[in-house]
């Protein structure tokens, strides 16, 4: 691709017309100053890693320690060290960007949210240390606003359902990257059988889907299809759905301490947990690596 190529703008998306009722209600309570809220949310807005589910805690530092572990395997999936400049895209209130900036060094650290509030908290509560430079800007993840070949390494932790296109998203992505360079993202993948199902639609009469509009139909063949369509190499593919399994209690757990906690978060989040206990939907890590 010709490095003096700009950013495509066509599918460019105002972020004021992206409803995610879950970061309103999360914002909300951050506001507030809820302890146990700041405590499971504050940094990582994802589900949880636990290497031995069975022991997990759900104490909200247990889960707060099992979000950081989620992080620290994409960012394996995505080959990090030191000396590298890292994208992270849908970064939410900087968590990952966060974990990096701890762990590594001489690092060049990008935080990319379309939801300019999040942004906000991030660069208040994420700082540089040693020799690490970094910065958060509000942007489209299907038109990066960065020239071809900027970073070593592009990240989508859990956010990836929420991008209008996945396929334009995988083609910014190896453009951004450097050849050589990792993407590595997190998703809610379901079986190839169960695609069909996800595409029916509820009710409007129902309620706004608390954690907005979202594409989960993407399953494990079609992400193979679509790296080999944007001429990445698949290099990890984990399903580690028993992993994340006890951040389904711990989220009942909250939502008992919190007023007024939406139904529709409560209804959503057990029909997803329904459907990994099930084995229908599956939580993967994917790895890709652009041609050197």
């Amino acid at each position: 691709m010709n490095k003096t190529q700009s950013p495509p703008v066509q599918n460019a998306v105002n972020a004021d017309k992206v409803k995610l009722p879950y970061f309103d209600y999360l914002l909300t309570l951050l506001k507030d100053h809820n302890e146990a809220v700041e405590k499971s949310f504050g940094r990582h807005v994802h589900w949880g890693y636990w290497e031995d589910p069975k022991q997990a805690l759900l104490s909200t530092a247990d889960f707060g320690q099992a979000t950081e572990n989620l992080s620290r395997q994409v960012c394996m999936a995505g080959h990090i060290e030191n000396g590298q400049a890292a994208l992270d895209v849908g970064c939410g209130f900087g968590g990952t960007v966060a974990h990096i900036n701890e762990h590594y060094t001489g690092m060049q650290l990008t935080g990319l949210n379309l939801d300019e509030r999040q942004l906000v908290r991030a660069r208040e509560n994420v700082l540089p240390l040693a020799d690490n430079t970094l910065q958060f800007q509000q942007g489209n993840a299907c038109g990066l606003p960065y020239p071809d070949a900027s970073f070593n390494v592009v990240l989508a932790v859990e956010c990836i359902f929420h991008f209008p296109d996945r396929g334009q998203f995988f083609r910014e992505a190896y453009r951004v990257l450097k050849p050589g360079g990792y993407l590595a993202l997190s998703d809610f993948v379901p079986r190839t059988a169960v695609v069909p199902l996800m595409k029916i639609k509820l009710p409007k009469s129902i309620g706004t889907a608390f954690y907005g509009a979202n594409n989960a139909l993407c399953s494990a063949k079609y992400y193979q299809k679509l790296a080999e369509k944007t001429h990445f190499k698949r290099q990890i593919a984990r399903d580690i759905t028993a992993n994340t399994l006890p951040t389904y209690p711990y989220l009942r757990q909250l939502a008992k301490q919190q007023r007024d906690a939406p139904k529709m978060a409560m209804l959503e989040t057990a029909a997803i947990e329904c459907l990994s206990r099930l084995g229908l939907v599956n939580y993967y890590i994917f790895g890709f690596q652009k041609q050197a």
